[in-house]
């Protein structure tokens, strides 16, 4: 009965740790469910943890599910935990969905989304 309860409080200990092992999301321009009365002219997103930069990208798609023609995402200057995708251009009004991949640089993939809405 020891060990078991020794093996449990070890694995309590450590997976906490394997969590945060990755690069999560953070902060996000525009914040995720946001309305913006005009299209930004770039979306960020600022990881947990550093990133490497040619594995790691962000995509626009809009309401129907088509992907929206951008300038290619790229780490932001001096701050290898965020990501910038440039608009490049004027969204018309609508909903968009932002979806990110990230390669950390302790070599973990994370991904996920997150949306806001233009109404003028």
């Amino acid at each position: 009965m020891f060990k078991k309860s020794m093996i449990a409080a070890v694995v309590l200990a450590v997976a906490p740790q394997m969590v945060w092992a990755h690069a999560h999301g953070g902060t996000s321009t525009p914040a995720k469910d946001a309305v913006v009365r005009s299209a930004p002219a770039s979306v960020t997103l600022t990881l947990t943890e550093g990133l490497e930069g040619a594995f790691s990208s962000m995509t626009l798609v809009d309401a129907a599910g088509k992907v929206v023609p951008t300038g290619k995402s790229a780490l932001a200057p001096n701050d290898n935990k965020t990501l910038v995708l440039p608009i490049g251009k004027d969204l018309p009004a609508g909903a968009y969905t932002v979806k990110w991949q990230a390669l950390s640089q302790d070599g973990h993939k994370t991904q996920g989304t997150w949306s806001f809405t233009i109404k003028p």
